[in-house]
C-alpha cells in the first residue's frame, strides 16, 4: 500500500529524492536552475513537515513537504516545496495524495493560506495546483527558478 512519512529532509531517502528532483528540473531548463539545500529546521512540526512517498513494496518514490512563511498579520501562510514522484509513478493519483496530506497538515497547524512557485515548462504540475483549487496570484517572493505562482485560501 502507498504510503506518506515524515522524513527528515537531510535523511538519505529524502536526500535522494531532492537530487532526483534537481536533476528532473535542471534538465528541464538547463543553466536556469538554481538548486538550494534546505535546512531540516525549516519542516520541523509546525514550521513544516517534509514526507516521502513509499510505493507499494515500501521503495522511497515521492516527496514534497511545506513550511510556514513569515505572518503577514492577517493570513497564516505555508508553501509548498519540493513536490516531486519519480516519472514511474505519475498518473496513479499520488500526486494530489500527498498534496492533499500537506494541506490538511497546514490546516490542522492553523494555515489560512497555502502558497507555491512553479515554472511553466512543469505542465503536469500546474494542471495538478488548478485541479486542486490553487490560483494565480502575484509573486510572493523573487524566487529566479519560478515563473508562475499559485495560492489557495483554506
Amino acid at each position: 500500500m502507498v504510503s506518506l512519512t515524515p522524513t527528515p529532509v537531510d535523511s538519505a531517502e529524502a536526500r535522494d529524492l531532492l537530487a532526483q528532483y534537481v536533476a528532473m528540473r535542471a534538465a528541464a531548463f538547463p543553466g536556469q536552475y538554481t538548486p538550494a539545500s534546505p535546512p531540516q529546521a525549516m519542516f520541523e512540526p509546525p514550521a513544516g513537515v517534509f514526507l516521502v512517498v513509499h510505493d507499494d513494496d515500501g521503495a522511497p518514490v515521492g516527496c514534497g513537504g511545506i513550511r510556514r512563511l513569515a505572518d503577514d498579520g492577517e493570513h497564516v501562510r505555508y508553501e509548498v516545496k519540493h513536490l516531486y514522484l519519480a516519472p514511474s509513478t505519475r498518473g496513479r493519483g499520488w500526486g494530489r495524495m500527498l498534496l492533499d496530506d500537506l494541506e490538511r497538515r497546514a490546516r490542522e497547524w492553523g494555515a489560512t493560506e497555502l502558497v507555491l512557485d512553479t515554472h511553466h515548462t512543469l505542465e503536469a504540475a500546474g494542471g495538478l495546483y488548478a485541479s486542486s483549487g490553487f490560483v494565480t496570484i502575484e509573486p510572493y517572493n523573487d524566487n529566479p527558478n519560478a515563473t508562475r505562482w499559485y495560492g489557495k485560501t483554506l
